[in-house]
Formats: C-alpha cells, structure tokens, sequence
C-alpha cells in the first residue's frame, strides 16, 4: 500500500500469516478465470461490482471493479460519486474470490466479514458521468489465524485507485458464519415507528432507508426493505457487516444533520449476531465525527464510528 490523501488503515509491521504459501482450490474457479456472481455467492449478476482478481504474490492481489453510475445505493443524476458502501462491498466480493480460489482449507461457505474500517479522500473520488467507473485495486491477505488446520479468520485489505491515485482504503476481517442455533437472541418491538426521510440520512431513495424513531425518540433499526439487494439480500434472520454499517451511517447524519459528501471514513465491530428488525442505535459525538453502539434486547451487538469532514 502506499502512503497517500486516503485515511489509511494501516496493516501490522509483520502480519501473522501462518499459511506461508496461499494455494489454489481444486475443482474450482482458475486463478486467472473471470470472476463469476455465482462464486462469489452473489444472487444477481447485476450485483457483481468485481471482474477479475489476480495474484501477484503469495499474499497481494490485483483486483479490477466496475461500478455502475446507476447503483442502486447512488443518487440519481448525470454526475454521480458513488456511495462508500460500493466500497466496502467490492472490499467483500474481492476478500470471496481470495477465499475461494487462494484458501481452500476455509471450506466452501463463504466466511462472513465481523470488523471493517473504510477510509476515504474527497478529493480524489471519481465521478461517474457515464455508464461505469473501472476501478483497480490493491489486495493485501493478511491476518490468516489457524484453528484446527484450517484458518479461524483472515483480514482482507483493499486500496482503490482513480487516474493513479488511491481514494478509498478498505479493510475487512472475516470469520465463518454464524450458525442459527447460535442466535437466539430477538430483538424487542417497537410500536408507533416513524421513518426519516431518505434525504435526511444521506440515502437515495426511500428503499434504502434502515432507521426509524420509536417511543421516547429511541432510534432503532428497521429497514424499509426486508431484502435490499445490498443491504439484504435474499431476506436474511439477521443484519449483515455492511448493512450495520450503513445503520450507524445514516445514524450520525440524521443526529448531526450533515449531509452524505461529510463522510471521510467508517469503522465497525461485530460482537454478536443482530436480527433484521428492532436493535436500538445509539449515537455519541467525539472529535472526529460520532461513535454509534447497537444494542439488542439491552446486550451489546456491534460498535462503531463515522469520521466527518470538520466544518
């Protein structure tokens, strides 16, 4: 990675890395095979924001995205900056291709992403006028923990560049998924709900708002689209990394009235599993921007922090 204007995550000076070589799957995809919506466990192919992922070491990777002006967590418009989440999920999509095709002894479930931290550089965001911006990005594999011969978790960490200079960094660590024996956990009702407007939580359309108030002004989540295709898709029993992400998002701009262009960067820890519907959010100011903690049925879910332009 390279120092530059993005707010870097920086990796550790000696990453643990205990499979010292990262082996091609038999039987799957090739290493230099197109990467297809059906390996990376997507449900559309309109939901592939990835094509291609090659290998350059035994833990750096090229990768090449195209995102669509038309996204549909995008503002609709002539000219568009795309939305940070397209960020954390190529970030995703990119950390599925280096899990099925470089680490074969995770398995064949997709390992699930339980921390992000995702910085970005107004300055040098592209804009799309057109039909697609063609992204490529740096992959660093890092982070892979054994259990059992197998690795327990593994980071995935993403630069983007624009024009030759990086705009986003993104790092993600994964784990294998959660079973649903393990979450027995439900969140409480909460009557009388009332939705912000799209505009007021920096997202562009109805669909794509996850908040609303409940009594007392609480804030919980709940999302006006059961099976967002990004957020949700195929109507999942609990909330995914990216989808708390973007809670705790539109959160901080609905409390602090800022509109979506004031985000720089996003941090989120998964500590337990967060059912779709009736987590309370809450929001605290610091330096930075604001912190946000999910909670459900009163027990700690998820923390995490938006860092804002300063004014």
């Amino acid at each position: 990675m390279h120092d530059g204007a993005v707010q870097q995550v920086v990796l550790p000076e000696k990453p643990v890395v205990v499979f010292s070589r990262v082996r091609r799957a038999a039987g799957r995809e090739r290493a230099e095979d197109p990467v297809t919506w059906h390996g990376l466990g997507l449900e559309t192919m309109a939901s592939l924001l990835v094509e291609s992922v090659r290998r350059l070491g035994d833990r750096f990777f090229e990768g090449a995205c195209q995102w669509p002006r038309t996204h549909p967590l995008n503002e609709r418009g002539t000219a568009v900056v795309h939305h940070p989440l397209i960020v954390v999920e190529s970030t995703r999509q990119l950390a599925a291709a280096v899990q099925r095709r470089h680490l074969p002894e995770c398995g064949d479930a997709l390992f699930e992403a339980t921390s992000v931290s995702l910085g970005l550089s107004p300055a040098t965001q592209p804009t799309e006028h057109r039909g697609a911006t063609r992204v490529p990005a740096r992959v660093v594999l890092s982070d892979v923990v054994p259990q059992g011969g197998a690795p327990a978790s593994f980071r995935v960490t993403a630069e983007y560049l624009h024009r030759g200079q990086a705009f986003a960094t993104c790092a993600m660590t994964f784990a294998p998924p959660v079973g649903r024996q393990e979450d027995a956990t439900v969140a409480a009702s909460h009557p009388g709900l009332l939705h912000p407007a799209a505009a007021a939580v920096g997202a562009a359309a109805d669909a794509d708002v996850l908040l609303a108030r409940a009594a007392q002004g609480r804030l919980v989540i709940v999302p006006r689209d059961p099976a967002h295709p990004v957020f949700l898709p195929g109507a999942p029993d609990r909330l995914t990394a990216p989808a708390l992400l973007e809670a705790g998002r539109q959160a901080v701009l609905l409390s602090s009235g800022r509109t979506a262009s004031a985000v720089v960067g996003l941090r989120l820890t998964v500590r337990a599993p967060v059912p779709t519907t009736g987590a309370v959010i809450d929001v605290a100011r610091d330096h930075s921007g604001a912190c946000f903690a999910v909670t459900v049925a009163g027990r700690p879910a998820a923390t995490g922090a938006v860092s804002l332009l300063r004014t």
